[in-house]
């Protein structure tokens, strides 16, 4: 038995792969485009291992999904591949359209061929599961109940509206054409192996630095925080288990406001790596640094801000039974750790070095 799983060395992705690999007997193919955020070195630990086949290729490209398909008949296909950044979405929304809705039905149409030539009892049990994010749902006022499955899209930037377009697309493909989908969206995930411009391995891996922890607006936005791990047991938990054509709100119960979060994390450097020991610097006024938290600098809030998430995860619980292990405090505490004890693999994104082995096998033009 077979899974195929694409946007595997991302961040989300490259989480899933490692975990399904350690935990199950069954093989994972692992499709990846290796844009900016694909890094081969989160997966090193999986070179040789025969239960992992790497392919680089783009969701996009109907014919190579075909073409996989067929070769590896797949009992199932998992969606983690997406342009996943706010900022880069409003920067450059185009990349976002083309991956996360073209992309999304080329992969759709590719797997709708390959579940409609299949034989009984491969057809019924075949499932293509769709990773979705809580910023469909638009944004919270501090006095509202949580995201449930059934609460409207309002999506409010490129990269939102881009991921509810691709709901929207799983969604119709199982009314109109039967496919067997699976949809889950997700609270924000932090964890070991996330990309450092996203808030928490930023705020880590600049706090080191002596650089500027810089807060958007006042700080006060507030987001529901699950670890990835938690993330990656829910998802498998929903494939084995879920309702065809039903969405699963992943959630890790933890709603926490930007600055608290950059504030825990400073806390945590303080006792984990404390800046006086280190000799760290601070590069705006030369001085050392005794504390983290002086590093913190409030600057403009980006275009369109959404205030506030909060995933009411329920409905996974009472149908599924699942609930996040990791409490914040214990999931944070585990991913400062990571990194501390990872700074080479943060090198590597920093300076760019990860991206040179994709230049040397697949052409600089993918690098």
């Amino acid at each position: 038995m077979t899974i195929l799983v694409t946007g595997g060395a991302g961040f989300i992705g490259a989480n899933f792969v490692l975990n399904w690999v350690s935990q199950m007997d069954e093989m994972i193919v692992n499709l990846d485009k290796l844009t900016y955020a694909g890094n081969l070195q989160s997966l090193s630990s999986l070179k040789g291992d025969p239960k992992h086949v790497f392919v680089h290729g783009d969701i996009g490209d109907r014919p190579a999904v075909q073409k996989l398909l067929a070769e590896y008949r797949p009992r199932a296909v998992l969606n983690f591949a997406a342009e996943s950044h706010v900022d880069r979405s409003i920067h450059g929304p185009q990349g976002f359209v083309d991956t996360n809705i073209v992309g999304t039905f080329q992969l759709l149409e590719a797997v709708r061929g390959y579940w409609q030539g299949l034989e009984e009892p491969g057809r019924m049990e075949f499932r293509f599961l769709h990773v979705s994010t809580d910023e469909v749902y638009g944004s919270l006022k501090t006095d509202e109940p949580a995201f449930t499955e059934g609460h409207q899209y309002q999506p409010n930037s490129p990269y939102s509206a881009t991921k509810a377009a691709s709901d929207h697309l799983v969604r119709a493909y199982h009314h109109t054409y039967g496919l067997p989908v699976l949809t889950t969206n997700c609270s924000n995930n932090y964890g070991p192996f996330h990309f450092p411009e996203k808030l928490i391995p930023l705020i880590i891996v600049n706090a080191l630095a002596g650089k500027a922890l810089p807060v958007y607006g006042d700080g006060q936005q507030i987001r529901d925080w699950l670890f990835v791990e938690d993330h990656c047991s829910g998802i498998r938990r929903v494939l084995e288990a879920g309702t065809c054509g039903e969405t699963y709100n992943i959630g890790g119960w933890n709603e926490k406001a930007n600055i608290d979060i950059v504030r825990t994390l400073c806390g945590l450097l303080d006792e984990l790596a404390p800046a006086i020991t280190r000799n760290v610097i601070n590069q705006a006024t030369g001085k050392p640094v005794e504390h983290y938290a002086e590093l913190i600098t409030y600057v403009a809030d980006r275009p369109g801000h959404d205030r506030r998430y909060a995933i009411d995860a329920r409905k996974i619980e009472r149908e599924l039974g699942w609930k996040p292990a990791e409490t914040f405090e214990s999931g944070i505490r585990k991913t400062v750790n990571w990194y501390l004890a990872n700074q080479e693999w943060v090198k590597g994104v920093m300076d760019g070095s990860y991206r040179d082995w994709v230049a040397l096998q697949y052409g600089a033009s993918n690098a």
